[in-house]
């Protein structure tokens, strides 16, 4: 058997089945477009309407190929122990719909495996479903003899959606690694628990139609959906034991070996936090680059889990300081020219890497502070298993590492505490898991059925603002309808629409719908499900029923107005990467008739001078009249002109480029005008925070930058008619009344905490006789600074040393003092008990210790009875 790279495996299989007829398609990005799915997991989420004959495939293709990139971390922590589990990986599928079956698979499977691979045919095994006979016929036709086929049973060999839906056989593929990888068992055979027989390829044969009572209902069309995962065969074929000793991986490993340097093999420990900072680091990479930032829920939280465990490991192997950007290039290296979004956004995950790390790093402190306080209130030699849970769960504190912290101080963990907390948070990882089985459910509901019916609708809205259509269904809460009447309020779906629905961060479009006896207002568009357009609608006169024609035009002025906006974002975006740099991506934005949001990945915040160069910028490219023209390419040839793909979002195999002449190309699928002039001018009202590493611009352009301009500018008026000077004055005259006041606040505060050598002296003239020298004064006007210098400045002045009882009014809020000189305190004076005694005369309280105390009460009035308490108190008689 020839020793086959991984990308060779990779590029012989895409190729191996664009020969039988599949188209080859680029990978899905990781966000899937399924709310019911966290993180694209397998090769089929993105046929998902070609299953279900939503879709087409046109002629000459059977069927599709692709290569996935797929990340699953429902048991993060498995990751890593074993040679097996990765949380990024690639996923080699080709996929049928209705065209090739069973026959044509598994005769295509068999030859990829043996003449392509290279495969000896004596160490293959298949597997089947329980009571799929003809599979086996196939497999023995094949030339597979009858004993190295087995059985098994559903939880192996059927694949099911859920309880009802589309469902199938499976017929699962192995390799024999040879006996001395299996357990001993004369028992031992494919879908053992050993290492012997190593499962690479699994094809399904999605034929049936699941009911609730448990009867399969074969479907109109059978499909193929198939999975083998790259790493996996690339083991195979390289004879190596372990997923990360594949060539790709080695090379990554081989970055923590030269960053610590370890070598992998030597230690067991060792290895394993090598082999957790080579795997997470990919999946860091992708989710970066596919749009996903840390954050603390969702996807975001995934990566930042992945992201904080590999920095932990990278800490156990010794490594200082921030490290995974050297992952990060390798990463880009070795799977660039396949994945190009990873070198277009390499800058960017470099600098969301590096600022995270960077967090983490207080993070690190604030676990170290929390497990130091645990171990400081710790009754025993036990640290509970559920502190160092929390410690891994919330700080990302590895198990390993809590018990090395802990046994040099004696004390061990109670792992049994902490594995139950760990299987806990496994259990509730599971029952919220959003595997890709589920995927078929989210079709569920009446846009799903309308979609299915009537196929997806014909926007007409880059061309007309009005248009003949056709009603094809309606809606309302969430049921079809036969009809709407007047004052009834629903969703209508017709055959092709100029309604732009809401996506991308542009609303949707409002308008009417009209025919004789009939008036219909649109207040929305939206799309419920990809292709389907459905109007929002209030029927304002007659009937509306499917068959019907209406004539629908939506709110020209009102989209004049969005366009200008759509297009000024995209001018935005160029300003700001010339400003700031070119890790500034796209990563969000809102685009209204009358404003303009645009979130963008940026790691502080922005200079007043900065933003003014933005709006710079941009206004110079509106003026200078550059032509705007979009137009729809093929995602390869638009990344191979180097046109830019918004930040996280997902494309398929045509995408609508926007052209704006000499400044920018970027993927986008609103509606934009045809001469940047169009837009008037831009105007940037606020720039702020929303998340680590992310920051958000509002902006308005054309005639409401006009009217933000002219409010802005009646409010100078009004400012400057207060201050009486001209407009173009107020910010010097402002500045000069605030340094004013700030001096006289200043001046204030001096005057409140100081003491004249005279008042000093004035108290000095009337010292009494406690036993050692004492003085009780009022010093009206000073705040409880100002006190304590009055106190030093007798203390340095007193023939004696000695001891005071001092009062102020603190703008309103009385005080009390107390202090002593250590003589005075060894005499009998006690602060602390003087305070607790008089301060009950300005209903207050306070303490401190004998040689000073201070208190603070409500009733200024009864200052002087406090100091009348304290010369009964101390003074000898």
């Amino acid at each position: 058997m020839e020793y086959m790279s991984t990308a060779d495996i990779r590029e012989k299989y895409l190729r191996f089945f664009e020969a039988k007829g599949c188209k080859r398609m680029p990978s899905s990005s990781l966000i899937p477009d399924d709310p019911s799915l966290l993180l694209t997991s397998a090769g089929m989420v993105q046929f998902k309407p070609y299953f279900l004959q939503q879709k087409h495939l046109e002629a000459p293709y059977v069927g599709t190929t692709t290569a996935q990139k797929c990340v699953r971390t429902n048991d993060i922590d498995i990751i890593g122990t074993t040679g097996r589990h990765l949380s990024f990986f690639e996923m080699l599928g080709n996929f049928s719909f209705g065209d090739y079956f069973k026959e044509e698979m598994c005769a295509w499977a068999l030859e990829f495996s043996t003449e392509v691979l290279g495969l000896p045919v004596e160490r293959l095994y298949f597997t089947v479903f329980t009571d799929d006979d003809e599979t086996i016929e196939i497999w023995k036709s094949l030339g597979i003899p009858e004993e190295r086929i087995s059985r098994l049973g559903e939880e192996d060999n059927f694949w099911r959606a859920g309880p009802t839906g589309p469902c199938g056989p499976c017929s699962e593929l192995y390799y024999d690694q040879g006996p001395e990888f299996g357990c001993g068992s004369p028992d031992c055979a494919p879908g053992c628990d050993c290492d012997r027989y190593l499962e690479y390829w699994n094809l399904v044969f999605t034929q049936y139609d699941g009911q609730e009572d448990g009867t399969l209902v074969p479907l109109p069309k059978k499909n193929i959906d198939t999975g083998m995962g790259l790493e996996r065969i690339a083991a195979i074929m390289q004879g190596v034991q372990s997923n990360y000793e594949i060539d790709l991986m080695r090379d990554l490993l081989a970055v923590g070996e030269r960053l610590t340097g370890k070598t992998y093999g030597e230690n067991a420990e060792d290895d394993l936090s090598l082999r957790i900072i080579a795997d997470h680091s990919r999946s860091v990479t992708f989710m970066i680059s596919d749009g996903i930032l840390p954050s603390n829920e969702g996807r975001g939280y995934v990566l930042r889990r992945l992201l904080r465990r590999a920095v932990m490991k990278g800490h156990l192997l010794g490594i200082e300081g921030t490290f995974l950007n050297e992952y990060i290039d390798e990463v880009v290296k070795l799977m660039g020219d396949v994945y190009p979004e990873i070198v277009e956004n390499r800058e960017l995950t470099r600098r969301v890497v590096l600022s995270e790390e960077e967090r983490f790093g207080s993070t690190l402190r604030q676990g170290q502070a929390y497990l130091d306080e645990a171990l400081s209130e710790l009754d025993g030699d036990v640290l509970s298993g559920e502190t160092a849970f929390t410690l891994h769960d919330t700080y990302g504190f590895p198990i390993e590492v809590t018990e090395e912290i802990t046994s040099a101080r004696g004390i061990s963990v109670d792992l049994d505490g902490f594995e139950r907390s760990m299987a806990e948070q496994r259990a509730r990882a599971r029952a919220n898991a959003k595997d890709a089985d589920k995927a078929w459910s989210t079709y569920g509901g009446v846009m799903s059925e309308i979609l299915e019916e009537a196929g997806p609708t014909e926007f007409l809205g880059y061309a007309k603002d009005a248009s003949d259509v056709t009603v094809l269904a309606l809606a309302q809460d969430g049921k079809r309808v036969s009809e709407l009447s007047a004052g009834e309020s629903g969703e209508i779906v017709c055959d092709k629409t100029p309604f732009y629905a809401e996506k991308g961060g542009q609303v949707g479009d409002e308008g009417t719908m009209e025919a004789p006896g009939v008036s219909v207002t649109v207040a929305d568009a939206q799309e419920p499900e990809k292709g389907l357009i459905a109007h929002s609608v209030t029927i304002e006169e007659g009937t509306v029923r499917a068959g019907d024609v209406l004539h629908a035009a939506i709110n020209v002025p009102r989209r004049e107005r969005i366009r200008r906006n759509h297009t000024a974002t995209h001018i935005l975006h160029w300003a700001l990467r010339q400003v700031l740099g070119e890790h500034v991506k796209q990563a969000g934005s809102y685009v209204a008739p009358n404003r303009l949001r645009f979130d963008f990945t940026h790691f502080e915040g922005m200079t007043a001078e900065q933003i003014a160069e933005v709006e710079r910028l941009s206004n110079e490219k509106i003026m200078e009249n550059h032509a705007v023209r979009a137009y729809e390419t093929s995602i390869t040839s638009a990344r191979e002109a180097g046109v830019i793909a918004l930040f996280g979002e997902k494309y398929g195999e045509f995408v609508r480029v926007l052209d704006i002449e000499g400044v920018s190309q970027e993927l986008c699928g609103g509606t934009h005008v045809s001469a940047t002039s169009e837009i008037g001018f831009v105007k940037v009202t606020s720039e702020s925070s929303v998340g680590a590493n992310l920051r958000r611009i509002e902006a308005v352009t054309s005639f409401d930058a006009l009217a933000y301009m002219n409010k802005v500018e009646g409010e100078l008026k009004e400012t400057a008619a207060e201050l009486k000077v001209p407009i173009f004055d107020v910010s010097e005259r402002t500045a000069a009344n605030l340094k004013t006041m700030k001096e006289l606040a200043d001046k204030r505060k001096h005057n409140k905490q100081a003491a004249t050598d005279g008042e000093v002296l004035a108290v000095l003239e009337n010292v009494l006789d406690a036993g050692y020298p004492l003085v009780v004064a009022n010093m009206g006007t000073v705040d409880a600074g100002g006190l304590r210098n009055v106190w030093d400045i007798i203390r340095a002045r007193m023939a004696a040393p000695g001891a005071v009882v001092l009062a102020a009014d603190n703008d309103g809020t009385p005080i009390l003092l107390a202090a002593g000189t250590p003589e005075a305190v060894d005499a009998g004076f006690d602060a602390g008990a003087v305070i607790k005694a008089i301060s009950p005369a300005i209903k207050g309280g306070g303490g401190g210790k004998a040689a000073m105390a201070q208190a603070g009460g409500k009733d200024v009035a009864g200052l002087d009875e406090a100091l009348d308490k304290a010369r009964a108190l101390l003074v000898k008689a």
